[in-house]
């Protein structure tokens, strides 16, 4: 019994200092996260600098140069590293945690995860997805798999991740669900404009939002969202053409759209019923769904498609132009050359006839040689 109770209390010293390693490494790669994330926030603000006053720009390097130091960390590292602790990488990048209903991803390289098969209980109990140390712009890009691997997912949790435009937060209409929102102020600028949450409330309508930041959204709230913001809407929709329009809208938002249209001669409370028909049903409305957002990098790569396309089509051009211009000249040399060219055509054919027999024979002769 006492060998038996040895070896319990062994085993349970095991786990607790099995678990201390890992919440060990857990810290120690957060923090290394940060100062990954730091580093990189650093060289963007030192870019940016370097375009405006030199002194500014001086003054940047020098602060930049300093950039988040732990020494805490550090002296947990050499800690750790002198007693000899195995197994632990402290290099980690990135760090992924189901922990309750929430599921934390840290850097960017956590967004890879969303392609794991996930079980099905472990992808059903999450209901908060939290964002820490990634671009938001790479966030974008895996918003429409939330839909798929988290079905039950309606919390999303933004810190340091570099949300510092208004149109930034049109891209969550891709999620299928959101019923609360937090971002936190820390490395998220756009929470410092004062009307932020009334943007979130108005673009984001037909989520039918419960809280953000914490805060239970009142119908008030939605009021002055709609009062703010509702003519921005119809500003877009207005001055963008028609096929551009629909190209942004899917099948079921066309149908809308072209309602839409059709009811502009009548009166507006047509108009406004169709737009709450479409939110109570949850369907996003048209003219909020066109205030969408791009990318960076998708900017980007739009731009130079759009140099490709044009380059193509301006040699294009050039090319018809030229073999039109050719066709022409030839026409004209032809018209002119033409009244002696059908005379001597006419000439040589009366002299080859002009001997019958001689004739004749040419012609068998050319027969004979075709075969």
């Amino acid at each position: 019994m006492a060998s038996v109770a040895a070896r319990k209390e062994e085993e349970k010293k095991r786990e607790s200092h099995k678990q201390t390693l890992l919440k060990e490494k857990k810290r120690l790669t957060i923090g290394n996260i940060a100062r990954q994330w730091e580093i990189q926030q650093n060289r963007v603000a030192l870019v940016t600098s370097s375009n405006q006053d030199k002194k500014d720009s001086d003054s940047c390097q020098i602060n930049g140069s300093a950039a988040y130091v732990f020494p805490e960390e550090t002296r947990s590292l050499d800690t750790i590293l002198s007693n000899a602790v195995q197994g632990l990488s402290v290099l980690d990048s990135h760090l992924v945690e189901v922990e309750g209903d929430t599921l934390y991803l840290y850097g960017s390289g956590a967004l890879e995860s969303l392609d794991r098969n996930w079980s099905v209980q472990t992808a059903g109990t999450v209901i908060t997805v939290s964002f820490m140390f990634i671009e938001f712009d790479e966030i974008v890009q895996v918003l429409p798999k939330l839909k798929i691997r988290f079905p039950n997912s309606v919390h999303l949790k933004f810190k340091e991740t570099n949300i510092v435009t208004l149109q930034q937060f049109n891209a969550l209409a891709q999620v299928r669900r959101i019923e609360q929102l937090t971002v936190d102020p820390q490395g998220n600028p756009v929470v410092n404009f004062t009307l932020w949450k009334y943007y979130v409330l108005f673009r984001l309508n037909h989520f039918n939002l419960q809280k953000i930041n914490g805060t239970e959204v009142t119908q008030n709230d939605i009021v002055m969202a709609e009062r703010l913001f509702g003519i921005l809407a119809h500003v877009a929709s207005s001055e963008m053409p028609q096929y551009r329009l629909l190209s942004l809208l899917g099948e079921s938002r066309k149908k809308q759209f072209c309602y839409m249209l059709e009811a502009k001669g009548k009166k507006s409370g047509i108009v406004s019923e169709e737009s709450n028909d479409s939110r109570r049903v949850g369907g996003e409305n048209a003219n909020r769904a066109i205030l969408n957002y791009t990318t960076r990098e998708f900017h980007t790569e739009k731009l130079e498609e759009i140099k490709e396309r044009k380059k193509f089509c301006q040699t294009y051009i050039q090319d018809l132009v030229k073999e039109a211009a050719d066709i022409n000249m030839k026409n004209e040399s032809l018209q002119k050359l033409w009244p002696q060219m059908f005379i001597e055509l006419v000439r040589d054919a009366v002299i080859e006839i002009r001997n019958k027999n001689s004739y004749m024979k040419l012609c068998l002769q050319r027969i004979t040689d075709q075969k």
